[in-house]
């Protein structure tokens, strides 16, 4: 990490208290209504900031998908390589600590047979022992006229089934358009799109593929994508948190 970026990093302790400040309740509840879930000022602005300029040090990185080539949309995203930067690893070991009883309660409901271990640590053991070895934490990058495709980040079989992205840019300050976007495919009825209205700094957390919904016959599965709107002006940049490795 560049000196800047080290100095406005959160330590893992700060990281720690503040994912334990939420009300994990109410973010649990708010994802079984509706996929998603806002963390407000999970990051600073200083922080988004030194995160974001990391994008221009390649040494950071695994991989730079530049996404009109693969049909994704347009714009471009980089993985980042082990070890992690300390604040990506810090939040992705904190964040899943709380969501993992969350996935947990999702797969029981939902009939899946997969329960995930305490700590991040165990999970990516299991990822690893399947060959998926490779970090799936991202930066992307959008400017003008640049979107994502509705899409679902899976990557393997062992599928973490909730993920967080964190907008690192103010909108209407530092671009417009770039709404983030979710939709969800209901059996038997029309899909249902959700706009989640981030600031620079919240995170969002949400369904990577599937959630259960309450029904009069019992509980079924929905199918979940999501993406970027159109950016209209300027430059968006967001960090993504997934928590499961990569074949």
């Amino acid at each position: 990490m560049s000196t800047a970026a080290r100095a406005n990093a959160p330590s893992e302790m700060d990281i720690d208290s503040r994912v334990e400040a939420y009300t994990w309740p109410g973010v649990a509840e708010h994802l079984d209504a509706y996929g998603w879930a806002m963390l407000e000022k999970l990051l600073t602005a200083g922080e988004c900031q030194a995160i974001a300029r990391l994008y221009a040090d390649h040494g950071q990185f695994r991989s730079h998908i530049v996404m009109a080539r693969h049909g994704f949309g347009r714009g471009e995203y980089k993985y980042f390589k082990y070890p992690l930067p300390e604040a990506v690893a810090g939040l992705r070991t904190a964040l899943y600590r709380r969501l993992a009883p969350i996935a947990n309660q999702w797969n029981a409901a939902m009939g899946i047979d997969v329960r995930y271990p305490d700590t991040h640590g165990d999970f990516i053991a299991r990822c690893h022992q399947a060959g998926q070895t490779r970090p799936t934490p991202l930066l992307l990058q959008y400017g003008e006229g640049d979107f994502n495709a509705l899409h679902q980040d899976l990557y393997g079989e062992h599928v973490f089934p909730l993920q967080v992205a964190i907008l690192l840019s103010e909108p209407d300050e530092d671009f417009t358009g770039g709404e983030f976007v979710l939709t969800e495919q209901r059996p038997r009825m029309q899909s249902r799109a959700e706009v989640v209205p981030l600031r620079r700094g919240d995170g969002v957390v949400f369904a990577v593929h599937n959630r259960p919904v309450r029904g009069t016959r019992g509980t079924y599965r929905v199918n979940l994508r999501h993406g970027v709107s159109r950016v209209r002006s300027g430059h968006r940049h967001t960090l993504g948190v997934i928590f499961h490795d990569a074949k």
